[in-house]
């Protein structure tokens, strides 16, 4: 059977087309994205702007396409924070339904936990020590902790990037000023998380999408001598010396500086800065000796629910 998962988010649309086999396993036979940014403009105000709502239909009418080529049993569209908070996102939803027949599964936050949870745990391997799992998004970031019994606790917050950069609004480079803004406004905001870690005790970081994946792709860029299958797997220990050394050039960096960097998708090049300043929090507050990036997260994970539930 082959099935399309267009994942809907608030930076990016994403698709997945898997080919899935009698046994549960499954294929990858092509994946794409597109950088919408749904968010901009107007997603601390509740709506997708026009020229957001624009971006949105062409880039699914463009992924419908891809799906076209490759003959496609069965197509799974989610829509996360970008369009579930929004006063329009249901207006976007019918939009897709009559112009394209395509229906949307609109899922919340604990959903997306646990669908990102399900995609992570395919491609790291996990054991009787707890960690945590953080998903950094446009419009909501999520954090699990787990280990190999399964998903211990799940929350999503509204603290994603387009959020964050609508909030705050950074300089060109940001300033110092900015970022003590930025880590008390991420402090205020992560209450019922301080009381999973106090309880659970999490040393290891697990980091999944689009964020962790351009750092996985910066840091390969600098480092170059590293092995092809390393650069090719699906999950790369990320070494902390070399994310301290990026995070200090991305904060001393300019627009113009992270245009030409190596790695970095355009999409996030307005928001990389602030999901820098996000991860290195998180593992300065709660003392993170190990991070692994995944790339397998919302998709992935929805292939591993239709397949095993």
């Amino acid at each position: 059977m082959r099935i399309a998962i267009i994942d809907m988010g608030t930076n990016t649309f994403n698709l997945l087309i898997v080919e899935t086999s009698k046994n549960n396993s499954y294929l990858i036979i092509f994946k794409d994205k597109a950088g919408v940014k749904l968010g901009k403009d107007g997603i601390n105000n509740k709506v997708i702007t026009p020229e957001a709502f624009d971006r949105g239909i062409t880039a699914i009418s463009n992924h419908l396409k891809s799906i076209s080529k490759y003959k496609v049993d069965k197509i799974i569209a989610t829509a996360t924070s970008g369009i579930r908070s929004t006063k329009n996102g249901n207006e976007f939803v019918e939009t897709l339904k009559k112009k394209f027949g395509l229906n949307v599964l609109v899922i919340s936050g604990d959903e997306e936990a646990e669908l990102i949870y399900r995609g992570v745990k395919q491609v790291v391997k996990f054991n009787n020590e707890n960690v945590l799992i953080l998903d950094i998004g446009g419009g909501s970031n999520e954090f699990i902790i787990a280990n190999s019994k399964g998903l211990i606790w799940k929350k999503s917050f509204k603290l994603g990037m387009a959020r964050l950069l609508d909030r705050i609004n950074p300089s060109d480079p940001i300033t110092n000023e900015e970022i003590e803004k930025t880590e008390h406004y991420i402090d205020s905001h992560l209450g019922p998380l301080y009381e999973a870690i106090e309880k659970y005790k999490p040393a290891k970081l697990i980091g999944c999408s689009g964020t962790f994946n351009s750092f996985r792709a910066m840091i390969i860029a600098k480092n170059g001598k590293i092995p092809q299958e390393v650069k090719k797997s699906n999950s790369y220990p990320v070494n902390l010396n070399d994310y301290a050394l990026l995070h200090k050039e991305l904060l001393e960096s300019t627009l113009e500086d992270r245009n030409k960097m190596k790695g970095l998708e355009p999409v996030r090049i307005e928001m990389i800065v602030l999901a820098s300043i996000f991860v290195n929090f998180i593992i300065r507050k709660f003392n993170i000796k190990s991070l692994t990036q995944s790339a397998f997260a919302i998709k992935e994970g929805m292939v591993d629910k239709m397949l095993n539930s």
